[in-house]
């Protein structure tokens, strides 16, 4: 029962929804009617404003013709006009031209009458206010006095010549107050008048001289210059109709006149007493002129005006650059002379001559090159004779001399004056203070069989690389930029080659002999600490199995050779002189132990202390010397092993290689070698 009262109720629901949705329906389409009817009579009113538009555009077009037909015609009439006007205008030009002519010709000739009754009456002559008139007056007057004949008119001629003369006075006195009081447009005024004038350039030279007053006041008399131009630049456009000549007039007098006198005073005073304030006082004075001119640049002074400049330079320098280089190398030589003479006065050393040619100079070269007994050799006393300090300051001369030198030379002579300079350091600091000290150091090193020899050639070394690490520094940060694009590039590099191949010789020499020197050493030390007895002991079993004292002193003194050498030397040299030193150090040993016979607890002693001296050899960090030690070890055992085991350990890996030459000199050390069975074991 309630399923159907449920569906008749949703059923009435329906019925009343649809009688919504057709009543709307009905109302939009009434709505719909009234709009479109709405929109068909705003559609005919449209049209109807449309007609009525194009008919007033229709109107207005034909006003526009009218009247653009009125402006043509109108045209017409102003351009007939117009060529009525300038033909007018033509023909009272022609008539006015003529008459202005001889109106002008009549007062001059009223002026001129003046003159020649020797009475000036006229307002224009007589009235200081117009002395502008007056000048345009006289001037004209002066260039027809010029045209007349000199015999009939000369009494004219002087008086106008005389009032022109005044009025130019005048004129020129004007302009001076007018500067001082700083008034600009009488400055312009006057300066306009006088520039038909002949003393025109003097109203410019009094502009000159006012400027100038109390402007070099100041001890810097370039920044003066700089403000001066600065100023007067600013001001000179107003006053001049040609200010580029003028403020190029102004340098030149400033130049001439104020910075020639100062830098002559600042020069002459030094110039034979003091050469090395005389040469700083060139470059600064130099380098100031030349900055002043840079800033000079900014200025309008013509078309040319770098050449203007630099003419300018050269007039005031010119005296003192034709001559500088030779006073350059003159103060540098005598300057290094006595930066060296100083640093050997306070070593109380004398320098020795080398290679003199005398008897002891060729018994010293022959006792460098060998190791002949050729007389003792120089104690030195551990002295280098090198100095960081000396080279330092020979190093700061030469590059203030190359900074001078590219700053006061000629582009055409630079790389030749540099290469002098670099000339006087080769001399000086490779020559006389390195290739001295290398000199003097070879002839220091002790012959190899001197006991408790100082090996202080190492030191040497060590010196000579960092001076010529610093040497190559300034070759390359100051001589290369002046020389690279000259032909005296390959000249200073082939000069730079063959100093360092000289100096690489002696290194080289004095190397060898030092190594020589502490093999030398080692065998002293050999010769005083080990005991025949120490391989061949009276008491077999009472001996304890540890290297020798003869190995314990040379492993510590070799020790103390391989660090002074890697505190000596830099990159590849330390590994090619400790692999040199450590090839000897082997031979030594080999040939030492060759001189000894062993005992069973002998070669035991023998192949610890060839341990120690292996372990020794890893210092070098050296493979190949390690290689030597390893094999000297497995050659050692040869001393301890069984005849019977012989074969076998020779043929091992480590002595495979060897010769049987040498297996044989090792196992012939053997106390018990002449025992038949050990023979027959290793035949």
């Amino acid at each position: 029962m309630d399923s159907r009262l449920l569906q008749s109720f949703m059923y009435f629901q329906l019925l009343v929804l649809l009688e919504e949705f057709v009543n709307h329906i009905q109302e939009l389409q009434v709505m719909d009617e009234r709009i479109q009817r709405k929109v068909e009579k705003l559609e005919q009113q449209c049209q109807k404003e449309a007609k009525e538009f194009a008919k007033k555009v229709q109107e207005l077009q034909k006003s526009n013709q009218v009247a653009f037909q009125h402006f043509q015609e109108l045209d017409e009439h102003i351009s007939y006009v117009a060529t009525k006007v300038c033909h007018l205008g033509d023909q009272l030009e022609g008539v006015n031209t003529p008459r202005q002519r001889a109106v002008e010709a009549q007062k001059l000739m009223k002026y001129f009458n003046e003159f020649l009754d020797g009475e000036l009456k006229s307002d224009v002559f007589t009235n200081s206010e117009k002395i502008k008139e007056a000048a345009d007056i006289i001037q004209k007057l002066h260039l027809i006095a010029q045209e007349l004949p000199f015999d009939r008119f000369s009494e004219v001629k002087s008086k106008i010549a005389s009032k022109y003369h005044d009025l130019e006075c005048q004129l020129i006195q004007e302009f001076t107050s007018a500067q001082r009081r700083g008034e600009i447009s009488r400055m312009r005024e006057v300066a306009a008048v006088l520039l038909h004038f002949k003393g025109y350039s003097h109203c410019v030279d009094v502009y000159i001289k006012q400027c100038q007053e109390g402007a070099f006041l100041r001890n810097d008399v370039f920044e003066d210059a700089a403000i001066l131009c600065q100023r007067v630049n600013k001001q000179v456009g107003e006053v001049f109709s040609n200010p580029e000549t003028v403020l190029a007039k102004l340098i030149q007098n400033i130049f001439e006149v104020k910075l020639q006198i100062y830098v002559k005073d600042q020069l002459e005073e030094h110039r034979k007493s003091d050469a090395e304030q005389y040469l700083k006082n060139l470059y600064d004075l130099y380098t100031r002129t030349t900055n002043l001119s840079s800033k000079l640049m900014e200025f309008n002074l013509g078309t040319d005006k770098q050449t203007f400049l630099s003419k300018l330079i050269k007039s005031i320098f010119i005296s003192y650059l034709e001559n500088y280089i030779e006073v350059e190398i003159g103060y540098l030589k005598s300057r290094s002379a006595m930066i060296l003479q100083r640093y050997y006065d306070s070593k109380n050393h004398q320098k020795r001559s080398i290679g003199t040619g005398g008897i002891q100079d060729l018994k010293e070269r022959i006792r460098q090159r060998t190791n002949l007994p050729l007389g003792p050799s120089i104690d030195t006393h551990g002295e280098t004779f090198l100095s960081q300090e000396v080279v330092v300051n020979l190093l700061q001369e030469t590059k203030q001399a190359f900074e001078r030198c590219h700053r006061l030379s000629d582009p055409s002579d630079l790389p030749k004056n540099a290469f002098r300079i670099f000339s006087m350091l080769v001399e000086f600091l490779c020559t006389e203070h390195i290739d001295y000290a290398l000199e003097t150091g070879l002839a220091g090193i002790p012959s190899s069989d001197s006991k408790n020899a100082n090996l202080y050639f190492l030191d040497v070394v060590h010196q000579a690389n960092t001076i010529f690490h610093l040497f190559d520094k300034q070759f390359n940060d100051h001589l290369m930029p002046l020389i690279s694009s000259s032909p005296k590039l390959s000249e200073c590099l082939q000069k730079k080659k063959d100093i360092i191949e000289q100096m690489e010789v002696k290194l080289d020499m004095g190397i060898d002999r030092t190594l020589n020197c502490m093999i030398g050493q080692m065998k002293h030390i050999l010769a005083a600490e080990q005991k025949k007895t120490d391989f061949k002991p009276e008491d077999e079993n009472n001996v304890l199995i540890q290297y020798t004292n003869a190995c314990v002193k040379v492993c510590s003194y070799v020790r103390k050779q391989v660090e002074k050498i890697r505190n000596s030397m830099d990159g590849k040299n330390v590994d090619t002189v400790l692999m040199e030193l450590g090839v000897r150090f082997h031979r030594l040993i080999y040939e030492h132990l060759q001189q000894y016979s062993y005992s069973c607890m002998g070669g035991m002693l023998a192949i610890c202390d060839v341990a120690e001296y292996r372990k020794c050899a890893k210092d070098f960090k050296i493979a190949l010397v390690l290689q030597l030690f390893d094999t000297l070890h497995a050659l050692c055992n040869l001393l301890v092993v069984a005849p019977d085991n012989l074969k076998q350990v020779c043929s091992g890996e480590q002595l495979a290689n060897l010769d049987k030459n040498i297996l044989h000199s090792f196992v012939q050390l053997r106390v018990d070698y002449r025992s038949a069975r050990l023979a027959r074991h290793f035949s």
